[in-house]
């Protein structure tokens, strides 16, 4: 069953990153340390931030994510905090490696996923992204969790440097045992928005070769028995554009105490809120807030500043197609 997932006020999605460190240094991560600090919280920080966000929604759902989260010494003790303290479903987002035995200190009934990232079907080509060796510890890290017994999932950025082995993924996946694919888009932030990555072919698709290729490679997975999410990115004639900021609750959190509403907003010192203490707090305008009032013929404000590149114009200066909210995503559940 395909459908676009709808955006709910009723379920809050904390994506909390511990620290920004990391063994590899991918030629498209996202993270920015000049906005998003250098520090590692401490365990009481991580705990208290956790209760702070617990009761926000009448179900949230945390994602742990770093840099690499399994560098943090005491996720298994956050993840034991988080299950305590009630959180619908706790996610780790890691790179394979899985630091500090983390897979023999937790359960997979603690544990809601455990999500790989992996960028290439073969070595050649994710090792370029991601770094020598990434590949096969990747593999091996999901390899050991699906051993376990965890629900794993598997996360593929696409750009232009690895499209063309997008389409061997499925067959890969179920032989693995993995249980969802997510396809993302490739964002520019970070290392992506950086003129070396531009120059060196780490670029987004052209909206014609999404198209041509994503929903085919999701049907395929799913066929496989595999669920499948992807982001909308460009809507259909006629489809209504949606702000998440208007509709949903999606924080991202950063080790300085910044608090982000839109991820395409996190290269720049507008987000919404700062913990300071125990106590989330607004910041003053203008923020990223305020941009999720303004309406424009090309859909979402921030790709028209950002990445202007998805879009094209007709002579008469209307644009071709509209970009959708970042976090609207198309999903196929077998």
């Amino acid at each position: 069953m395909k459908k676009t997932v709808s955006f709910s006020k009723e379920a809050t999605n904390l994506f909390f990153h511990l620290l920004t460190a990391c063994n590899l240094s991918c030629r498209h991560c996202y993270i920015n340390p000049a906005q998003h600090g250098t520090q590692t919280l401490s365990i009481e920080t991580i705990e208290s931030w956790l209760t702070l966000f617990a009761d926000r929604s009448p179900e949230t759902n945390v994602i742990f994510l770093g840099g690499e989260p399994t560098l943090h010494p005491d996720l298994a003790r956050a993840i034991k905090k988080a299950r305590a303290l009630g959180y619908g479903s706790i996610t780790i987002d890691s790179n394979g490696y899985l630091f500090h035995d983390l897979l023999e200190k937790v359960t997979p009934a603690e544990v809601d996923a455990l999500s790989f990232s992996l960028d290439g079907a073969t070595a050649a080509t994710n090792d370029v992204l991601r770094g020598a060796g990434s590949y096969e510890a990747c593999v091996s890290g999901l390899l050991k969790g699906v051993a376990k017994g965890f629900s794993t999932s598997l996360i593929y950025t696409v750009s232009d440097a690895n499209l063309h082995e997008l389409h061997k993924m499925p067959e890969l996946l179920e032989e693995w045992g993995v249980n969802h694919f997510f396809i993302q888009v490739l964002g520019i932030r970070g290392h992506s928005a950086e003129a070396e990555s531009q120059e060196s072919g780490i670029t987004p698709v052209t909206r014609e070769r999404w198209l041509s290729v994503v929903p085919q490679v999701a049907q395929d997975a799913a066929e496989r028995g595999i669920k499948v999410t992807w982001p909308k990115v460009f809507l259909d004639e006629g489809e209504v554009f949606e702000c998440a900021g208007h509709v949903a609750d999606n924080l991202f959190v950063f080790p300085n105490g910044r608090v982000y509403r839109c991820p395409l907003c996190e290269d720049h010192p507008i987000h919404a809120y700062t913990i300071e203490g125990d106590a989330l707090k607004e910041t003053p305008a203008i923020n990223e807030t305020n941009l999720f009032e303004l309406s424009i013929a090309e859909g979402c404000v921030m790709n028209r500043l950002v990445q202007p590149g998805n879009l094209e114009y007709h002579e008469d200066g209307r644009p071709k197609w509209r970009i959708a909210c970042c976090l609207l995503k198309e999903e196929i559940t077998p």
